[in-house]
């Protein structure tokens, strides 16, 4: 049997990904393809290891991309989500497996039936959020149902964040993903979830004024605000008659309240294009939002319209990111508002190369074990290393490189597109991603529902 994974694509998240490929070839008997559109970025340990070989490629190229998967057991897609379908097609005619780190779309699930009918497992949503967050929360459920447990709330957070040592501007925050997606964040539909009983609509200008509290040991409290759609997996999980499901994003306390005067002033508008944006200073491009004024100045005139006192923190973290300067200027031609807004925010909020980032998930499991209401919290801290092995890379790159074995070798054998719900898929990583101090932390708390009033009178 051919021992041969193509890795497509070999971006920020991959450092660990080919890291476990390659230090596992030799006892597994693994030959490593990467095909990247620039090899030249692959770090010389990874392109120069005698089991990896690293090919200059166009994934637009058919004849190449098709004679790659053509030779590959099984493919590892770490691609842009838009491009994944032209390899999932590849593989359904080379009769071979599929992974990828993102969410399940609509022609990916078209192909279901055939990859059935082919024996292929096309393993998606194997990251870390979408990914350790469906396995870790699968894990506690399973295991609540096996007693006899009725499940009534499930809540779950993931937060990209600066690790505490890094931790060092007013916004108590950095990126270390994809900036795009957090500057649009929310945008594209109302938040809808469901509280006991009843469904919520949070719609996107309010969405950044309705947070939660979370307190993680060791490393202070959190705050979170609601995704788009919580429901989405409530078929999925077998939370049909569950009375609360909540899925969110953390960020430090104080993030979604001074976050919210972007959204106030129409900065992260991704809708329209700003006609002279080349060469515009930051203070200029701050003031197009604002009322005219022949007297007032920017920072008053803003000042005013988002009743910001002088004293104000909220003022203290414009004031951080240069805002006003007349003479830092816009790189970009015709960029929307969300575009030039995140071009400012990244001169500001980039890791330096000796910072390291942090990864924080938090579920809460609500539920009725022989006529009594319980609770289980459970978290996850895990910090990043280095500006290569960010713990943002750890969680996802580890879990998809795991089930990328575990399909070669036999271990994972249920067909069709899928996430990684069932126990054959979960267990084992879950129990591996532990040697690597990927591990949740549980605890025993009172069920307080959202009316604690009732259950402690």
């Amino acid at each position: 049997m051919s021992r041969k994974i193509l890795v497509l694509g070999a971006g920020k998240s991959t450092s660990y990904l080919l890291d476990y490929f390659l230090e596992k070839s030799t006892e597994e008997n693994l030959h490593l393809t990467i095909g990247d559109l620039n090899p030249k970025n692959i770090p010389e340990h990874i392109s120069n290891h005698r089991n990896c070989e690293v090919v200059a490629l166009d994934i637009f190229d058919d004849t190449a991309r098709k004679d790659l998967v053509s030779k590959a057991a099984i493919v590892v897609s770490m691609l842009p989500p838009r491009l994944h379908i032209e390899v999932a097609k590849d593989c359904i005619a080379f009769d071979k497996h599929l992974v990828t780190a993102s969410y399940v779309s609509d022609a990916i699930m078209e192909l279901d039936l055939e990859a059935k009918q082919k024996g292929l497992v096309f393993m998606n949503e194997i990251g870390l959020d979408p990914g350790i967050d469906h396995m870790s929360a699968m894990e506690v459920l399973d295991r609540i149902r096996e007693k006899g447990g009725k499940m009534l709330l499930f809540e779950s957070f993931t937060g990209g964040l600066v690790a505490p040592e890094s931790d060092n501007n007013l916004w108590n925050y950095k990126f270390t993903w994809n900036p795009r997606n957090v500057v649009v964040a929310g945008q594209g539909g109302t938040a809808k979830f469901i509280q006991e009983g009843t469904y919520k609509y949070i719609p996107y200008h309010k969405l950044f004024r309705r947070t939660e509290f979370l307190d993680v040991e060791n490393y202070g409290r959190f705050e979170a605000y609601a995704n788009r759609d919580s429901l989405k997996y409530r078929d999925a999980y077998g939370l049909t008659d569950v009375l609360t499901l909540y899925r969110g994003t953390m960020r430090r306390i104080g993030f979604s309240k001074a976050w919210n005067m972007f959204v106030q002033l129409g900065m992260t508008d991704d809708s329209y294009v700003i006609e002279n944006s080349k060469g515009m200073s930051y203070r200029d491009f701050t003031n197009l939002f604002l009322p005219y004024s022949p007297t007032d100045s920017v920072e008053l005139k803003l000042r005013h319209y988002l009743k910001i006192e002088q004293d104000d923190i909220m003022w203290g973290k414009l004031i951080e990111l240069h805002i006003f300067d007349k003479n830092k200027t816009i790189s970009q031609d015709k960029g929307t508002p969300a575009q030039i807004l995140q071009e400012i925010l990244e001169a500001s909020w980039t890791l330096e190369s000796d910072e390291k980032d942090m990864i924080v998930m938090y579920h809460k499991f609500g539920y009725e074990l022989n006529g009594e209401k319980k609770q289980i919290d459970a978290n996850m801290v895990v910090l990043g290393e280095s500006q290569t092995h960010t713990a943002m890379a750890k969680t996802v790159g580890l879990p998809v490189a795991m089930a990328t074995l575990n399909i070669l070798n036999g271990k994972i054998t249920t067909p069709g597109v899928q996430i990684p719900i069932n126990k054959e898929v979960y267990k084992p990583i879950l129990t591996e991603l532990k040697s690597y101090n990927i591990h949740f932390k549980e605890y025993q708390v009172p069920y307080l529902g959202y009316n604690p009033d009732s259950i402690l009178s």
